[in-house]
């Protein structure tokens, strides 16, 4: 009978392990498949902008020639397929091309962005998680009292407030009134001076957070609240464990399992948020160099920082839906 008990709990985990395998081969196949269509949509999208790039690149006084040589030089006479495969093959080796107006590799253009837009939404994600989760517990516990019903309507409030508005308001309060922190700008000697980037970060990051903050700690009083209402938590509740320790044993789990399931849609949110975070505190990242970029017309190097950005939202997508795969087996068995 034991060896029999043995065998089946094997035979589970084997079959458990095959079902997270499949899961994750589909949704990495789906990962791709919707990375080289979003590439292809934003590829035909720049292309059909009125307006000559070679006559962006050379000005309106270029000759015909000049013109002509600039179309060939960079494969403006192919087809529109030739130009995006001929991309596509250059972009999955890490080569997005050189500026047409400035001849500046994109590639490390978006590397060197990224050493403050990436620390930007990870401080924004870990302020994010570490309030937003005990916030939303704590007010689904107190969910019929004052305090709880308090904390969500300061949720919804956050969720309405914009966060261009709430950028201004934190730069008058720390930086213009009592000084505390920067308003804005970044340390030319980068993160040489953690110490200075850091603390131009934290405003930024609050800012960007606090949009965040509001929408995760609503997923996560509505799903706590259901998990009080579950048959398991009142038999954990019938051994003489309190409301709060029956949900840290029992129902902490399956109360993430709805958070996890939109956080990459927030850490999307996060990175188009980015844009409008470092254009209010002067960032040099990536958001601002986009916004520079659609200003002078550079449509080649939109076209990368626009790929290079949708890859990472799916490659976060993917890495959240790995998670919820891990923590919800359901999930991976009904996809």
């Amino acid at each position: 009978m034991l060896e029999t008990h043995t065998r089946l709990r094997q035979l589970r985990k084997t079959d458990s392990l095959q079902n997270l395998i499949w899961y994750l081969a589909r949704r990495f196949t789906l990962f791709v498949g919707s990375l080289v269509a979003a590439s292809a949509l934003v590829f035909l999208l720049l292309r059909m902008l009125p307006g000559d790039l070679a006559q962006a690149k050379l000005g309106i006084e270029a000759s015909p020639e000049a013109l002509a040589q600039t179309r060939t030089e960079f494969g403006l006479n192919d087809s529109l397929i030739l130009q995006f495969v001929k991309w596509l093959g250059n972009a999955l080796s890490g080569d997005l091309g050189v500026s047409m107006l400035t001849g500046a590799n994109i590639a490390q253009e978006i590397v060197n962005k990224a050493t403050v837009t990436l620390p930007l939404i990870g401080l924004a994600s870990v302020l994010a998680l570490v309030f937003a989760i005990p916030l939303g517990m704590y007010s689904a516990l107190n969910f019929r009292r004052r305090k709880g019903i308090g904390i969500a309507a300061i949720s919804q409030l956050g969720i309405a407030i914009p966060t261009f508005w709430v950028g201004v308001i934190l730069v008058t309060i720390f930086s213009v009134k009592f000084q505390i922190l920067p308003s804005g700008g970044f340390p030319d000697a980068g993160w040489s001076s953690w110490s200075g980037c850091l603390e131009s970060l934290v405003l930024p990051a609050i800012t960007l957070a606090l949009g965040q903050i509001a929408m995760l700690m609503r997923f996560a009083r509505s799903a706590t609240i259901e998990v009080l209402q579950q048959d398991y938590f009142r038999t954990a509740r019938s051994t003489g464990l309190t409301r709060g320790q029956a949900l840290r044993v029992h129902g902490v789990r399956n109360s993430l399992v709805p958070v996890v399931s939109v956080l990459g849609m927030q850490i999307a949110t996060l990175i188009v948020g980015a844009i409008i975070v470092e254009h209010v505190f002067a960032l040099p990242g990536i958001g601002q160099m986009l916004l520079q970029d659609v200003s002078i017309r550079d449509y080649t190097k939109v076209q990368g920082t626009v790929a290079a950005t949708t890859a990472a939202v799916f490659f976060v997508s993917f890495l959240i839906d790995a998670l919820l795969g891990f923590l919800n087996p359901k999930s991976r068995a009904s996809q």
